[in-house]
């Protein structure tokens, strides 16, 4: 906190130095201004725009329909709300793999239209060059192993990976290269937590883990998960803080019930006339009949 109580502007050395102390990152995600102020009043570390608002928000059934204008609208959205949260904007699928030069217009469309502060990209080995290329234009690059929600179906659907030994080996080799390509930290998403404290012990940048053990050195859970307002589905590693949606469908259903009964609008709810101005404007009204 500042001297004037509010919150100061969460950076890049601020979150190394929070590793380095062993303390915790914060993180969550939003998608929109409110969702965004809420988050920053709570006292977020970060926010993340993430791609999961296409099953979220958009109704999709998966995170790879979702389109760069669709992230950007989001993500400016949510720095409106938002400006003391270090902002990461989650780079949509196929935004990043078709070649270096792409990945880095569309990783600077974040941060020059939408005003994120990084940028986070799913995959080791096989996203390097972008991520080389996308940090040596300057942009701060978060990197996401483990899970990789845009490439589930090669991963044979959502479920935790690394639990063999190659598996995991191959999880800490890619991890290693992309500290070693610049990134700022790694999300690490279901992965068995013995491996993911072997990585988080021996990288020198923060991890962020889901599903990934009380190791990593932070968290990061979907705003609409903690909140339950979304019950598609619900992860093992999400714990639910609220159970919001039923309070919203009640205040619904309850506003349906008050317009079809006439209990709403009341007086309360409405706006008078002056009677001169009232009489005036009927007896004109009689004119014209």
């Amino acid at each position: 906190m500042s001297v004037t109580g509010r919150m100061k502007k969460m950076t890049l050395a601020e979150l190394n130095r929070k590793k380095k102390a062993d303390e915790k990152i914060t993180m969550l995600t939003a998608y929109d201004y409110p969702g965004a102020q809420m988050a920053e009043e709570a006292g977020m570390d970060m926010i993340l725009v993430g791609d999961s608002l296409a099953m979220t928000v958009l109704g999709h059934p998966d995170t790879v329909s979702v389109t760069m204008d669709e992230m950007l609208h989001h993500c400016k959205a949510v720095q409106r709300g938002a400006t003391a949260p270090f902002l990461v904007g989650d780079m949509p699928f196929m935004s990043y793999h078709a070649d270096p030069f792409e990945a880095v217009k569309n990783a600077g469309r974040f941060i020059k239209e939408a005003r994120m502060d990084a940028v986070k990209l799913e995959g080791g080995e096989n996203v390097l060059p972008a991520i080389e290329a996308i940090v040596k234009a300057g942009i701060p690059v978060l990197g996401h192993l483990g899970l990789t929600p845009q490439t589930a179906t090669a991963l044979s659907g959502y479920k935790v990976q690394g639990k063999t030994a190659a598996a995991a080996r191959t999880i800490i080799e890619d991890a290693r290269l992309l500290e070693n390509a610049g990134c700022f930290g790694i999300v690490l998403e279901a992965i068995p937590s013995p491996l993911a404290e072997l990585i988080t012990d021996e990288m020198n940048i923060p991890t962020i883990g889901i599903g990934a053990g009380a190791a990593c050195d932070g968290q990061v859970l979907v705003y609409h998960d903690i909140l339950g307002l979304y019950d598609q589905f619900k992860p093992k590693f999400v714990k639910q803080y609220a159970e919001i949606k039923p309070l919203i469908v009640k205040a619904m259903k309850t506003y349906a019930d008050e317009v079809r009964t006439g209990a709403f609008p009341g007086p309360e709810h409405s706006f008078s006339m002056k009677k001169e101005e009232l009489k005036s404007l009927l007896e004109r009204d009689m004119e014209w009949v």
